[in-house]
């Protein structure tokens, strides 16, 4: 991607944002009885920016407003879902009550920044919420307080599309945010997504996690580890250095890595994101270590010269099982060296249809997990 590509892509604001400027408009609109076609709200970060007003309607005395939520250029379900509040002033002088509406989840297990039984609205976005009710309080001289019910049109459905249930978040989405912005190609949810699952492993008491870097890998991965709570399966994606990092983070003892033979060339060479980017340098790195393992200098250079690691793959599977144990060893190394924390690692490469083609155990000897 160049850089003009990257200046072009738009910035975009959390589920947080949204919520707090729903708040902020019925308000506004309590005061009065206009309705804004936009509010600013006071980022986490410190920034100001305006966001968008999409309504704001009046049902037996509390004021509804809705917001759109834009998450700019970054890949996010939560893009144009449309993010609300409920509000009414109350007696409770200077007090800002927030609970979950239709469509925001409840926390049901321990390990995230809310507590079980709370409605899985982040201490960032609160913050955003009150500040911005706050706000509108002090500018129009008001000893009331406030209820704002936090909800997300047809939540309940979207929250069907992501790792919600696994994570202890039933019934609907959670609102986050960390700045208030989302800057494109982040990549932030993910990130989050695979903090909150570290988090709620160790909380769970899972001494043994499998990471894998897709649906497709987790998938055969609960196929053997039956005996393992859903907790323990987590999807890392390409963010290997940052999952090793948060799993010494969270004292989790035993890891094993679960994944298709490209994800496993690019953990083996020790990078810390395993996009696909550096498939050239991968292709060298492999050819390296099959001429050091076969001494076959022909079969090096068809593998250097391999258009994908799938095709790579079929060059030395079956036929060079020294090559894979090379390659799992490596990413074991790998791993030991981005994780803070002492932890036992352990490596399946599975083959394209998913049967395992390597398991570092049997090399050691080990049937224990």
């Amino acid at each position: 991607m160049s850089d003009r590509e990257k200046k072009t892509l738009r910035t975009g604001f959390t589920t947080g944002t949204a919520a707090a400027a729903a708040v902020k408009a019925a308000l506004v609109y309590l005061f009065t009885k206009q309705i804004p076609g936009s509010v600013n709200i006071n980022l986490l970060n410190g920034q100001v920016i305006a966001i968008p007003v999409d309504s704001v309607s009046v049902r037996n005395g509390l004021v509804r407003a809705v917001v759109v939520k834009d998450a700019g250029d970054d890949p996010d379900i939560t893009h144009l879902s449309r993010i609300g509040a409920v509000v009414e002033l109350t007696a409770d002088s200077g007090a800002v009550q927030i609970t979950g509406g239709q469509g925001v989840g409840m926390v049901t297990k321990p390990g995230l920044e809310i507590s079980p039984g709370e409605p899985a609205i982040n201490p960032g976005p609160r913050k955003m919420i009150r500040e911005s009710a706050l706000q509108v309080l002090s500018r129009h001289h008001s000893h009331a307080g406030v209820s704002a019910e936090i909800f997300v049109e047809n939540g309940e459905a979207l929250a069907e599309k992501t790792l919600n249930r696994r994570l202890g978040i039933e019934g609907g989405l959670s609102i986050l945010g960390t700045t208030g912005l989302v800057k494109p190609l982040s990549h932030q949810a993910y990130i989050s997504t695979i903090r909150s699952a570290m988090s709620v492993a160790g909380a769970c008491g899972c001494d043994h996690v499998v990471l894998t870097t897709g649906r497709r890998s987790e998938r055969f991965s609960q196929q053997i580890f039956t005996d393992l709570n859903e907790e323990a399966f987590i999807q890392i994606g390409d963010f290997f250095g940052m999952s090793m990092k948060c799993l010494g983070e969270n004292k989790i003892p035993h890891a094993t890595l679960a994944v298709f033979f490209g994800k496993a060339l690019k953990m083996a060479q020790g990078f810390d994101h395993t996009h696909a980017a550096k498939s050239e340098l991968t292709m060298e790195w492999l050819s390296d270590v099959v001429q050091n393992v076969t001494r076959d200098e022909n079969l090096a250079r068809k593998v250097l010269d391999a258009n994908t690691a799938r095709h790579a793959f079929g060059m030395v599977w079956p036929a060079y099982p020294e090559v894979l144990e090379k390659v799992g060893c490596a990413m074991i190394r790998s791993a030991e060296k981005f994780c803070p924390a002492p932890c036992r690692f352990r490596t399946i490469i599975y083959d394209f249809q998913g049967t395992i083609a390597f398991d570092s155990h049997k090399i050691e000897g080990d049937e224990t997990a």
